[in-house]
């Protein structure tokens, strides 16, 4: 059994109906407790899948522990992570929860951060295991109308291609340009040939397999998986928790 006092960790994720993204999020969470033994791991969901955050904050609070530290599964703070997240805290303490909730950054660059390096390896490890002798690099991801969170997987692309010493664009399965066609066009107009696709992605579903798939069709080479259960993933999780505080929506309600 693990002591009540071992403050667990809660991942929080959009969810999807896609059963892909249910199973990459389960092997998260074992990834996440086998980098730390002791600490009690779970998942929630914001839609489409149970449990959602408020139920597990609950559990939790009956298990006898005496603060959580929350983790939105999240690459860029958009509106789930801006809104939905806090929101859930604040409906799980409506509902009568006491025990104080830390809330991490999201797992992409937080505002005007740095990239996190254990980030980048877990992308660069992905791409190296679709294939070698790329010229260049695009980053796809899903795609938000939020300006911000674009900045911050711009700089995340950015980020990778210096890390690879590789020319890199982004591009995005929706919402935002360009598509994946549009960024291997891009960079082969600018004389690469061998176009390697890296997966700003958690999980697989209809979106990434929507921008991979146009960024192939282009004439990329090759397209990496998602991060999924990826161990530098699982080690970011944890410097999130860490780094995690008590916000003000933590607050005991009267």
């Amino acid at each position: 059994m693990r002591p009540a006092h071992v403050t667990p960790v809660l991942l929080v994720v959009h969810g999807s109906r896609d059963p892909r993204a249910a199973r990459a999020t389960r092997a998260l969470v074992r990834a996440v407790a086998a980098a730390r033994p002791g600490v009690d791991v779970r998942a929630s969901y914001l839609d489409h899948t149970l449990p959602r955050p408020g139920q597990v904050l609950s559990a939790l609070e009956a298990a006898g522990h005496e603060r959580v530290t929350l983790v939105p599964l999240l690459l860029t703070a958009a509106y789930h992570g801006r809104v939905d997240v806090p929101d859930a805290v604040r409906a799980a303490r409506a509902a009568g929860l006491r025990v104080p909730v830390a809330v991490a950054d999201v797992l992409g660059p937080p505002g005007a951060g740095p990239v996190d390096d254990l980030l980048l390896a877990g992308l660069r490890r992905r791409l190296a295991a679709a294939g070698s002798g790329f010229d260049a690099v695009v980053l796809a991801a899903a795609g938000t109308r939020d300006a911000g969170a674009r900045q911050t997987v711009e700089r995340a692309a950015d980020a990778l291609g210096a890390s690879l010493g590789l020319p890199a664009r982004v591009a995005y399965a929706s919402a935002s340009a360009p598509t994946g066609a549009e960024a291997v066009a891009e960079l082969r107009a600018a004389g690469a040939e061998r176009i390697g696709v890296a997966a700003y992605f958690l999980a697989p579903g209809l979106l990434y397999d929507t921008v991979i798939r146009s960024a192939l069709d282009a004439g990329a080479v090759a397209a990496a998986q998602p991060l999924e259960g990826a161990a530098e993933l699982a080690r970011l999780v944890l410097a999130r928790a860490d780094a995690a505080t008590l916000p003000a929506i933590t607050a005991t309600a009267a």
